[in-house]
């Protein structure tokens, strides 16, 4: 699975973007991809590459997401079963109503190039 990360806009020096992460590291991003970007620019970042331009709203929403599954990954603490405890049930719904509010509210969804011939 690939995950990409949100990263602001810092400035671009060459074909690279300066950006800035959600812990305020600093990091070159190859731009080839998306071309030239402006400073305030979110990107979606993977590797090393800015793979999409987005907007702040995006940004957030899959800063929320990546934040969710870190939590899970601290909350759950898996029994030699697999399972989670108990006590951790009712934080594990909160951090995935908050972390995938946009996926809680809907049915899912197959891409276009999955769905069946009508």
């Amino acid at each position: 699975m690939c995950l990409a990360v949100p990263l602001r806009v810092l400035r671009m020096e060459g074909s690279f973007a300066v950006c800035v992460d959600a812990a305020g590291v600093e990091q070159p991003i190859d731009t080839l991809l998306t071309g030239p970007l402006e400073a305030g620019q979110w990107v979606l970042c993977f590797l090393g590459a800015a793979r999409e331009v987005v907007d702040e709203a995006r940004a957030a929403q899959v800063a929320d997401a990546l934040g969710a599954l870190a939590a899970l990954g601290d909350l759950m603490k898996l029994s030699p079963g697999g399972t989670a405890s108990a006590s951790a049930a009712d934080g594990i719904e909160a951090l995935l109503r908050a972390g995938f509010a946009d996926l809680m509210s809907r049915d899912p969804q197959l891409p276009e190039f999955l769905r069946p011939p009508a």
